[in-house]
């Protein structure tokens, strides 16, 4: 069997690759799936275009990185519980991924990896910046680095996924734990920015003065354009991102349009 030509378009230097050649709904062999693992490794998020799943092709896909996550606090898709319906339309106060994030940070094992796939998009709008944390530790002065490092941080979701609009769920659960303020890629060895505003809510052992001015200034920095790469969507796109060392955040600049897809998330391991 002859192996698909796989191309790797880096958006930047930074972050992010379009990957052209491949059809995902067909089964990697080993040797297609260690030059997508690698790239993913280098560059934080893979981009995909034209891809028709199904919603078992999509969970197959997740699964070649690891077992699939189960969010604890927002409700599946009916049948298959590692899949989350993402949806926004002219009824939605808010937009899924709307603020920089990583996703579920709030889990004592955060999910490792997640895989979007849109199949209605907006006309114009509805991008999705993507953010790299390797680049926003390493734009910090020595200094601050050395700061950071001794620090952990309480990412907790209740005031997220308990708002109204997450729909009713049976059992569901929150979730608060501690994690590192710089950790380690358990696969790379490199150091990542470990905070984010939708789930980070302090630095414990600091005053809660100290830990918001640090918190804030962390979140601005992590806003500098030169660690982001910015992912236009068309109908049948995936992305897929390194929630270990990349944040994103979901534009919401296209109300009353419909953006409408599916995601499984890929289980991680404790931040260390």
């Amino acid at each position: 069997m002859t192996e698909p030509e796989l191309s790797i378009s880096p958006l930047n230097p930074v972050i992010g690759a379009e990957l052209t050649g491949l059809d995902l709904s067909v089964p990697l062999s080993p040797e297609t799936f260690k030059s997508v693992h690698a790239a993913w490794l280098e560059h934080l998020v893979l981009f995909f275009r034209d891809q028709v799943l199904t919603l078992e092709q999509h969970k197959a896909f997740g699964r070649l990185f690891g077992e699939l996550h189960v969010h604890p606090s927002v409700p599946s898709l009916e049948g298959h519980p590692e899949v989350l319906l993402i949806r926004t339309d002219e009824n939605s106060k808010r937009a899924a991924g709307y603020g920089w994030h990583t996703d579920v940070s709030c889990e004592a094992e955060p999910p490792s990896g997640s895989i979007l796939r849109l199949e209605q998009v907006p006309v114009s709008g509805g991008d999705t910046l993507f953010a790299s944390m390797y680049a926003a530790y390493e734009a910090l002065s020595d200094h601050w680095q050395g700061f950071l490092s001794s620090l952990s941080a309480v990412h907790e979701n209740e005031h997220v996924h308990g708002r109204p609009g997450y729909g009713a769920m049976e059992g569901r659960e929150f979730r608060k734990n501690e994690h590192p303020v710089i950790r380690t890629h358990p696969e790379t060895g490199r150091k990542a920015l470990y905070v984010n505003s939708g789930f980070t809510t302090r630095i414990r052992g600091m005053r809660p003065a100290e830990s918001r001015a640090t918190l804030a200034f962390l979140y601005h920095h992590i806003q500098h354009p030169d660690f982001h790469c910015r992912f236009s969507w068309q109908p049948n796109s995936i992305a897929f991102w390194d929630n270990r060392c990349a944040q994103h955040h979901a534009t919401f600049d296209y109300y009353p349009q419909v953006r409408h897809g599916y995601r499984v998330t890929i289980a991680g391991d404790r931040p260390f």
